[in-house]
């Protein structure tokens, strides 16, 4: 749940997890952007999958945040998908907070989970709250700063941290079954783990580790608090010809996701935009560097999930929906007077290829359309072979197949099954001498196919083929990622 927003006059709670088929798995599957107020402060949520199928997704959203909260569940520990997610935000510097989920039901001890945080991701640790008990017998979480504790029930309770440091001498209350454990691990913890330090945080070497339960709403205000007082404020965007100045007058800002139906009855497309400087009013015009012409962004939203509002202004660090048929794609640079295109947002070579068989010849057209919509979102890669006229659809995991064909038959209406091409995998191949290039497709054009930008793409049958080729081919790069254009 993130918050409450009112719809025709009643208060309901929205999810961010809004996709028909997310809510039926408990799953995110694409990230939703939220944008609320709290405490005087702007926040823009970004809500990634966690799934390692949707990693690709996730990768091109941490190119439009600051901070990062990390969510460990507090029975699981560290998941192999959380390992993966850290080590791109540890490529990128990406400040790191903690909240350790789910104190209310069974789960490891504090210390030990601490531990595991400092010796898996090799980052120091320094708790910003502390669990009083955990599962059946948890009675609450303590603000090591404030001192503040927080019941179960989310109320405030009556005791607070100096008190606690008088009673951790007291036989009273080391005799007790909850309160000594988690005073004495709570001391311990306090007392051999270093302070905190701003920043080395910023710099990502040092992680705050908050305890809580979210879906009571306990730790939650402590969390909140700590991203207000201590994330950074918008970071220099990497670009081309210099870095984004984040302090510039001049609008610029790049799309790192493109959404289709957030609406179907509107058959509507969404492209957000995260700006990495200057002031943006609604009806500006803006440059298109890719296309060459400018563009009036008339009817800007600011967004809570699937709900939305009209953005008359937004600054930098704040992040956009812009309505468009077809103009914006993911990587797209929007600037105000410069042809400035932002960089590092990537393509991920695909590792399942799946041939796209239409139950209706007559919707031919449609699922052309269809594929083109959802390759642009980042659903899927699309490709056309050199020989045949099969769509091949190109995925990282193999939740992405049943995500996209649920969409097609659910979004586009268009019925289709996926069954195999006799392909693995995939790679784009440039060479820097344009003879051995073209003599490489001329020998291999049944392996070939084109993306939706016309790039050449090596289809490989099974990892040993791969290997093979480019043995056979040592003047050709097979590129398993590419930046998007």
């Amino acid at each position: 749940m993130a918050g409450q927003v009112k719809a025709r006059g009643e208060r309901r709670r929205t999810r961010s997890d809004w996709m028909e088929i997310e809510q039926k798995r408990g799953i995110s599957v694409t990230s939703s952007v939220m944008t609320f107020e709290h405490q005087g402060l702007t926040y823009n949520l970004l809500d990634t999958p966690g799934h390692a199928d949707f990693s690709e997704d996730t990768y091109r959203t941490l190119t439009a945040v600051d901070a990062v909260v990390m969510v460990i569940d507090a029975a699981k520990g560290i998941e192999s998908q959380t390992l993966k997610l850290f080590e791109v935000c540890r490529l990128r510097d990406i400040p790191i907070i903690t909240f350790v989920n789910k104190v209310d039901r069974e789960g490891r001890d504090p210390l030990e989970i601490l531990d595991e945080i400092s010796e898996t991701l090799a980052l120091d640790v320094v708790p910003g709250s502390w669990p009083i008990g955990l599962g059946v017998d948890f009675k609450g979480v303590v603000n090591l700063s404030s001192g503040r504790m927080t019941l179960p029930d989310g109320s405030p309770g009556a005791i607070s941290l100096s008190q606690m440091d008088e009673w951790i001498e007291t036989s009273e209350v080391t005799a007790d079954p909850v309160y000594g454990p988690a005073l004495e691990g709570m001391s311990i913890a306090r007392e051999t783990l270093p302070p905190f330090d701003l920043q080395s945080y910023r710099e990502g070497h040092l992680t705050p580790v908050f305890f809580g339960s979210a879906l009571k709403s306990v730790g939650i205000e402590d969390l909140l608090q700590a991203i207000g007082e201590w994330a950074p404020s918008p970071r220099p965007q990497p670009a081309e010809p210099a870095p984004i100045d984040p302090a510039s007058p001049t609008v610029t800002g790049f799309v790192f996701k493109v959404q289709a139906n957030m609406e179907p009855n509107h058959r509507d497309r969404i492209a957000f935009l995260r700006l990495s400087s200057g002031t943006f009013r609604r009806g500006m015009k803006l440059r298109h560097p890719r296309l060459g012409r400018d563009i009036t962004i008339t009817s800007p939203m600011l967004f809570f999930a699937q709900e939305r509002e009209t953005a008359d202004e937004a600054v930098a660090g704040d992040i956009i929906g812009i309505p468009n048929h077809g103009t914006l794609s993911v990587g797209d640079t929007l600037c105000e007077d410069a042809e400035t295109r932002v960089t590092g947002i990537p393509n991920f070579a695909p590792e399942l290829i799946r041939r796209v068989r239409l139950s209706d010849p007559m919707k031919a057209k449609q699922l052309g359309k269809a594929l083109n919509d959802l390759a642009e979102e980042g659903v899927t890669q699309v490709f056309r072979p050199m020989i045949g006229a099969d769509w091949l659809v190109g995925v990282v995991g193999s939740l992405q197949l049943d995500v996209l064909s649920s969409r097609l038959e659910k979004e586009c209406r268009v019925p289709a099954s996926l069954e195999s091409a006799g392909f693995e995998t995939a790679r784009w191949i440039a060479s820097d001498d344009p003879k051995e290039f073209k003599r490489f497709v001329a020998a291999n054009r049944a392996s070939l196919a084109e993306d939706r930008a016309t790039l050449t793409v090596f289809l490989a049958r099974n990892p040993w083929t791969l290997e093979r080729t480019q043995k056979d081919w040592p003047q050709i790069r097979f590129l398993k990622t590419r930046e998007r254009s």
